[in-house]
């Protein structure tokens, strides 16, 4: 049996097995519906909310991969500075580090204040929530380059904009997937975050709308949604570039 039909029968017996222990759970009554509901009412609520759910999902994967995608862009532009500059870490790092420390809901009331209840305000929070930990992750995959390689290419002649498209982020590559991995899942706490408290439709405001009125099965349809969309992005995107990546540079 090949290792991922292996994987993925494990995979169908866990989730499975965990669907039925919920459902048996549900049924005997221990906790009331308002706390753990059946999966049956989770799907009756797929149901009965599915067009407001796909527009909720489209609305937020739609900020999402806009603030992931500037995230990724000035993380690797600051971090490739520092990685350059001396100076630059020594001064300007100190005040990254310490903002790639706060958790995301602090940019909220940050963002709510600059732009109001608006759609600029959920994209400073995922940019805000991702940008700082990304430009330190860049910051230690370029600093971890092996030297010889930088030396190696500049005897060739190599430099500028060759010696960091050829050199600097092939090398790169592995650790700088970690970070992009990584800056994934930070932007989907800040799109969360401030969804919660925006007002604008999207799944965390309807998190919060199910919340106000104890509709705790439309809760878990929205949490499943999320773990879901985490799933297949891990699966057809981050999972095959890793093995690609480990293939191609001879990791594996």
């Amino acid at each position: 049996m090949k290792p991922s039909v292996r994987s993925l029968i494990l995979k169908l017996v866990f989730y499975s097995s965990l669907l039925l222990v919920w459902y048996v759970i549900a049924g005997a009554d221990i906790l009331p519906d308002y706390v753990l509901p059946s999966p049956l009412d989770v799907a009756k609520e797929y149901a009965s909310s599915s067009m407001r759910l796909l527009t909720a999902l489209a609305t937020s994967m739609q900020r999402l991969f806009l603030g992931f995608i500037l995230s990724i862009l000035a993380g690797f532009a600051f971090g490739y500075a520092m990685a350059r500059s001396k100076a630059l870490y020594d001064t300007v790092g100190s005040l990254v580090i310490a903002l790639a420390s706060l958790p995301s809901i602090v940019w909220v009331p940050i963002g709510m204040i600059w732009f109001g209840y608006s759609e600029a305000m959920i994209v400073f929070v995922i940019v805000s929530s991702t940008v700082f930990a990304f430009t330190l992750s860049t910051y230690t995959s370029i600093k971890n380059v092996p030297p010889i390689y930088i030396k190696a290419a500049r005897n060739m002649g190599a430099k500028g904009i060759n010696m960091l498209a050829y050199v600097i982020v092939p090398a790169a590559t592995p650790n700088l997937l970690i970070g992009i991995r990584n800056a994934w899942s930070f932007s989907w706490r800040g799109l969360m975050n401030a969804e919660v408290v925006s007002g604008y439709l999207g799944l965390g405001f309807m998190l919060e709308s199910a919340r106000e009125v104890f509709n705790m099965a439309h809760v878990i349809a929205v949490v499943l949604i999320v773990m879901a969309i985490g799933l297949l992005v891990d699966a057809i995107l981050f999972s095959r570039v890793e093995r690609y990546v480990e293939q191609r540079w001879g990791l594996r």
